[in-house]
């Protein structure tokens, strides 16, 4: 089996999957039962000066049956005394020796800075997660999100903590940014040890329009909160790719976002995390989850050929580029399996309506396959509907078809098929040679 555990700046952990800094983390005894059920390591929910926080804190999107794809809390730093936190920080470390142990803080002022880094260290702490992310609430104190937007105090701060910090120092960083490069730079340059990213992004989840409160509402009156889960995996794997391929990025990444599978996970390891957080997916299903997790991860890399997971960071990195340099002369087009075809009319009406007017059928108002215009705006060309002849027989009438000469290979049936093969994207060769964006305007063209 592969080697799954990894070494993030000098942190070790039995596997890359760790929870991330949030209510699975609030206390000894759910970080115990967590490395109990698999878990290699857990960010101890942030601590600070103990805060009161409010009711309710959470709201969720449900989508096509879906409950929480995407999560959106009020909640703030821990409200137990840091007393409390740290003795059971020391009794954790102390039973679990190999699992990774790192604290979360938030504070502002330098002393206090200073205070907090050495009791984290005198509870054990295998490394620090400076929290400059969180959205809401903080970061109307002058902490969180509003230190993760501005560079320069980023990098004080970061400065301040590394000058006496003995473990590994961590930066989280807040999506809430024009550019994810300026705060990472930032973080390198003050002398973290490693990034985290990404935070939860500001929002409002929704609105009770029989109480015209936003949501979660706190009596009649709510805030914008921090949105999680998996509708911001996509956002988080953008900004851990741009800061991995990003030469002045030179300090390890540990992916948060939307994870909840061991796909989840290779994808961000992928695009150059070393280590990946989790945390809406424990509040939803609990903290076994990581069995698949691990199963999952350690069959993929078998077989893939790849040893350890520390092998797979960063393998997609390469493959990722700018716009300009992708191969203007690539073309695939789709193609309709029609023994899998159930007749649902869903790519025809999304092609038609929201894509390029290709997908056509042999009934209905299809304005090409008429021979028709599209309200005398937009002249098409009769299209006839093709023959099977390798089964000597015609398409179903149910079934759409493609005029290959329309399509320009957007992939949106792909998406939109509720059968799985059933519409697939095939290359068809040009017989031109690969040729850029980047490349034409060298030439002038």
């Amino acid at each position: 089996m592969a080697d799954l555990s990894v070494n993030m700046c000098g942190i070790k952990s039995p596997n890359p999957f760790w929870l991330a800094s949030g209510p699975p983390t609030n206390c000894g005894e759910q970080v115990m039962r967590a490395f109990d059920a698999g878990w290699g390591g857990a960010v101890w929910k942030t601590l600070g000066e103990p805060i009161v926080n409010v009711s309710s804190r959470l709201g969720a999107v449900d989508y096509v049956g879906q409950r929480i794809s995407g999560l959106n809390n009020i909640e703030l730093i821990t409200d137990r005394p840091l007393d409390a936190n740290f003795k059971e920080i020391y009794e954790v470390k102390k039973r679990y020796p190999d699992h990774a142990v790192v604290v979360s803080l938030m504070v502002e002022t330098r002393e206090e800075w200073k205070e907090i880094v050495k009791r984290s260290e005198d509870a054990g702490a295998d490394g620090l997660e400076l929290n400059f992310g969180c959205p809401h609430g903080m970061c109307e104190r002058g902490m969180g999100s509003s230190v993760g937007q501005e560079p320069k105090v980023l990098e004080e701060i970061t400065s301040w903590v590394a000058e006496v910090a003995k473990v590994p120092v961590l930066v989280k960083l807040t999506p809430n940014v024009g550019d994810i490069l300026d705060p990472g730079i930032a973080a390198v340059r003050g002398g973290a040890d490693g990034l985290s990213l990404i935070n939860t992004v500001k929002s409002i989840i929704g609105v009770d329009l029989d109480r015209l409160v936003p949501l979660p509402s706190v009596r009649d009156k709510s805030t914008n909160g921090g949105y999680c889960g998996p509708a911001v995996k996509p956002i988080a794997l953008h900004m851990v790719a741009a800061l991995a391929r990003e030469p002045r990025v030179t300090i390890p990444i540990s992916g948060i976002g939307g994870i909840g599978t061991w796909r989840d996970a290779a994808e961000f390891i992928a695009l150059g995390a070393t280590t990946v957080q989790v945390c809406t997916a424990v509040m939803h299903y609990g903290y076994r989850i990581v069995e698949d997790m691990i199963d999952g991860l350690s069959n993929y890399l078998d077989d893939m050929g790849i040893p350890t997971a520390m092998q797979l960071v960063g393998r997609a990195i390469p493959n990722f580029t700018e716009w300009g340099d992708l191969d203007l002369n690539y073309r695939v087009v789709a193609e309709i399996d029609r023994e899998k075809c159930i007749g649902c009319q869903l790519c025809y009406i999304a092609c038609l309506d929201g894509a390029h007017q290709c997908i056509h059928t042999r009934k209905g108002p299809c304005a090409a396959y008429h021979g028709e215009s599209d309200h005398g705006m937009n002249p098409r060309v009769t299209v006839e509907a093709p023959i099977m002849h390798e089964t000597n027989g015609e398409i179903p009438e149910y079934v759409p078809f493609v005029d290959e000469a329309e399509c320009v290979g957007c992939n949106l049936c792909h998406l939109v098929c509720p059968v799985p093969g059933c519409v697939t994207m095939v290359e068809r060769p040009t017989g031109k040679a690969p040729e850029t964006w980047n490349e034409r305007v060298a030439k002038g063209l």
